[in-house]
């Protein structure tokens, strides 16, 4: 793993190494930074590897790699962005606007300056649960290997020469949904053989006890309207077209509709001037990082998800994991996860048509209730997921 920054897949993994049983497994983790709030979520019984000093390097500024001295990570990097910035040239301004590549040029790039991790031994199962793959084939000794897919690769460019190398040599390929496995084969179609599917792995009690742990009264109105999105401030979460969905929903009568935004990232600005602009101050409301989300969705009236594309949103399943209605915006995936009008509801993306549809919803009262009576009457528990993990250790 990258890091432990507040994040889906950082909760994914949690959630993984929490079911992972012990007393059967010895679990190893490495992680190239230990940073984020979640590090001190990481369960006692694993066993947290020492930090690196070059894998380190590979996210963190290379202003400040450079002035460490760890020249030939930061020339890497330098190498890897000039490269990167050759290739997106070439590709249709469409494409560009989505283009994901660049991590892989990272990772090759700097490939050759991290030292093995073979001195650790050789592992069983060898695990890499975020993209770019490479460290885990090429540093570490396993006999059997997976990478993890965690997002809708129809709707993000990659450079898929570079990429299939990395994927074809693993063993086996993790999909977290069978939209992102569809996704992920109209680009790697020779892969198909080595797809497997295992959700991401969550626990509703240990949920339900971490949302009563906190009183946020004081940071949540709940005298009108009150909405929720949980995420990071990038362009998939599209949480810069909240403050326009926002206005709609004001003008057609709620004014006392607050709609909160917990999360942290590099839109933070973007967002606080679509705010100024829809001239929603009042009504949108960035409380940023949260290490535990779980009270307020616990307060909020309705979870929405707004998002471009998603992979398997972890936030919208913990959302209905504490009973509440949920509204996810029509991307690609959505169908995947939610059952329109039994779970949760399937809103458009545009701004306008979404803004309608959370009214629509908000005022179909006998829907809520038969959505959040479905909810509290179904376990969306899934701890036995692990259990294909353990599968793949026994196979032969």
């Amino acid at each position: 793993m990258h890091y432990m920054e507040v994040g889906g897949a950082e909760r994914a993994l949690l959630g993984m190494l929490n079911a992972l049983d012990t007393e059967c497994v010895d679990v190893d983790l490495f992680i190239n930074q230990h940073t984020g709030e979640f590090m001190q979520m990481i369960p006692d019984k694993v066993n947290l590897l020492p930090e690196m000093r070059s894998y380190n390097a590979i996210e963190r500024p290379m202003k400040r790699i450079l002035l460490e001295g760890q020249l030939g990570i930061f020339y890497a990097r330098l190498k890897a962005r000039c490269q990167h910035a050759k290739y997106s040239k070439s590709l249709p301004g469409t494409e560009r606007s989505i283009d994901c590549s660049a991590f892989q040029y990272v990772a090759d790039a700097v490939q050759p300056f991290l030292p093995s991790l073979e001195r650790l031994g050789e592992y069983d199962l060898a695990i890499s649960f975020i993209m770019p793959h490479n460290i885990v084939l090429n540093k570490v000794s396993s006999k059997k290997r997976i990478a993890w897919i965690h997002t809708d690769y129809s709707t993000i460019h990659v450079n898929v020469d570079k990429e299939l190398p990395v994927w074809a040599a693993y063993d086996y390929i993790a999909s977290i949904s069978p939209d992102c496995t569809r996704s992920f084969l109209n680009r790697f179609p020779s892969l198909e053989s080595n797809i497997i599917e295992i959700e991401n792995i969550l626990s509703p009690e240990f949920i339900r006890q971490q949302s009563c742990l906190l009183d946020v009264s004081d940071e949540i109105q709940s005298n009108g309207l009150v909405l929720l999105s949980v995420g990071r401030y990038t362009y998939q979460k599209n949480f810069d077209n909240i403050p326009e969905i926002a206005r709609h929903i004001v003008e057609a009568g709620y004014d006392n509709m607050k709609w909160y935004i917990i999360g942290f990232g590099g839109d933070e600005s973007l967002i606080r001037q679509k705010i100024v602009v829809a001239g929603m101050e009042n009504h949108v409301i960035l409380l940023g990082k949260k290490v535990n989300p779980y009270p307020y969705i616990k307060a909020c009236d309705i979870y929405v998800q707004p998002s471009r594309y998603e992979g398997k949103s972890v936030t919208v399943r913990e959302a209905q994991i504490l009973y509440k209605p949920v509204i996810v915006t029509n991307y690609s995936t959505a169908g995947s996860q939610i059952q329109d009008g039994i779970d949760g509801v399937i809103v458009p993306l545009e701004n306008e048509a979404c803004a309608n549809g959370i009214i629509n919803v908000v005022e179909n009262k006998e829907l809520l209730n038969s959505i959040s009576a479905w909810l509290s009457t179904h376990d969306y528990g899934n701890e036995s997921e692990v259990d294909k993990i353990y599968n793949l250790l026994n196979a032969r």
